[in-house]
């Protein structure tokens, strides 16, 4: 898990991005581990937003720092009430609590929105496969996998859970969780998690519109620069160039997401 903690550091006036600043936000890195390192570093380099935020320090364990706008790494928590009652208290202390989706920043999902958009949906599937991860250390697979989620719901709108399984061999660190779920007009979509040893990272996509099909996303370029384009979304909420209507946008999608998570945990127990 990762935080980035801001605490304004008062100068003269509020100032767009593209000026030189006049406000500064002091930040502290929390978690100091891949992600954390890829955070640091561009806080130290010159770029559009690291120029309003200055590091001011970081910390090698998880804890909530009250009273601090919050840059987190998804997802918040592993609990929708949870993630809830952190949204309340932010809101509570006139604070920005940002959660981290480097994922609806890649390139492959860039080329899926536009894909994607304007189309009727008849059905569709997305697989990811990967190498055994610890359930212990990330949590059951809805919520370690919701980057795959947040994409459904972000091409699609809400979902309904249908019904899910999980398919374990804890022996050979096998597992495969599948969940049907629907769209509001009722077309159904399949989400796969498979991993275990001897399997590639690597996502699989099927989608059936009435105008023609969609399999699997062609090599799109090179995914750069993610983190830091997160990064530069945090500072624009933090110089409040985001709209309301954006901010609850972004906020019902997150929990929407967590609630669907939670559901299939229940459904697979």
């Amino acid at each position: 898990m990762l935080e980035l903690c801001a605490q304004r550091q008062p100068l003269k006036e509020e100032t767009k991005m593209s000026a030189e600043p006049e406000k500064k936000f002091g930040v502290v890195v929390v978690g100091v581990g891949r992600a954390g390192l890829v955070r640091m570093r561009d806080l130290r380099n010159p770029h559009a937003s690291s120029a309003f935020l200055n590091l001011i320090g970081f910390v090698s364990r998880q804890f909530l720092n009250a009273g601090k706008h919050v840059l987190v790494e998804y997802p918040m928590t592993l609990s929708w009430k949870a993630a809830q009652d952190l949204w309340e208290l932010a809101e509570q202390k006139g604070k920005v609590l940002h959660e981290e989706h480097i994922e609806l920043l890649m390139e492959e999902y860039s080329f899926l929105k536009k894909e994607v958009a304007g189309k009727d949906l008849l059905k569709g599937s997305l697989l990811f496969t990967a190498g055994p991860l610890e359930e212990e250390q990330f949590g059951f697979p809805a919520f370690s996998g919701i980057s795959r989620l947040t994409w459904l719901v972000s091409l699609f709108g809400e979902l309904s859970l249908v019904s899910a399984t999980l398919e374990e061999q804890k022996e050979d660190q096998y597992m495969k969780m599948t969940v049907y779920l629907e769209t509001e007009d009722k077309r159904p979509l399949t989400w796969i998690e498979e991993k275990g040893p001897g399997l590639q990272r690597n996502r699989h996509l099927s989608f059936h519109f009435k105008s023609g099909s969609l399999e699997n996303v062609p090599n799109v370029g090179v995914n750069r620069n993610i983190f830091l384009k997160d990064q530069n979304i945090f500072v624009q909420k933090l110089l409040g160039q985001y709209s309301e209507m954006e901010l609850a946008a972004e906020k019902k999608r997150i929990l929407h997401c967590l609630w669907l998570a939670e559901e299939i945990q229940k459904c697979c127990s």
